[in-house]
């Protein structure tokens, strides 16, 4: 798996797969879409983080049916840019998956995701129970729209 990026994944699509976005948490995987032609990520699902073959079979049914073919990982830095165990934690995980599943898995620096998602969302007045039920996969699609940006601009 290396330290792939966003755009390499580009080359490992074929025409009208679609990139899966995780952002992974202790206790949820917070799950995004983008459409066929790569330009907007959409929040998907919330998946309880436990064991991994149940992850996988979940995360398989998702990209079985949604043509699905790479996943972009969320890889949670420091704010110096260092790593600590979620980083190691995630990019253990991104290696099960791309293992378990057979598909291309790219890493995308997270920092603040979730704070920019709480944060619009607290603009947006929404309700405590509801910014919880939304956070975790608004943030997997902050993640990948960044990672979208990134690949259509080269």
């Amino acid at each position: 798996m290396g330290d792939r990026n966003p755009t390499d994944l580009l080359q490992l699509l074929k025409p009208g797969q679609r990139l899966l976005g995780l952002d992974p948490g202790e206790k949820n995987i917070g799950v995004a879409i983008c459409d066929p032609g790569l330009a907007v990520a959409t929040p998907y699902a919330t998946l309880k983080r436990g064991k991994l073959g149940v992850l996988v079979t979940e995360i398989k049914g998702i990209a079985d049916e949604e043509n699905v073919g790479g996943l972009v990982m969320g890889l949670p830095r420091n704010m110096d840019g260092s790593e600590g165990p979620s980083a190691q934690s995630a990019r253990q995980l991104a290696r099960n998956l791309e293992r378990e599943l057979g598909l291309p898995v790219a890493l995308w620096d997270e920092r603040l995701s979730t704070a920019a998602v709480t944060r619009s969302m607290l603009d947006a007045d929404a309700s405590r129970r509801k910014r919880a039920a939304a956070v975790d996969k608004m943030a997997a699609a902050y993640i990948l729209q960044g990672a979208l940006d990134r690949i259509r601009a080269g």
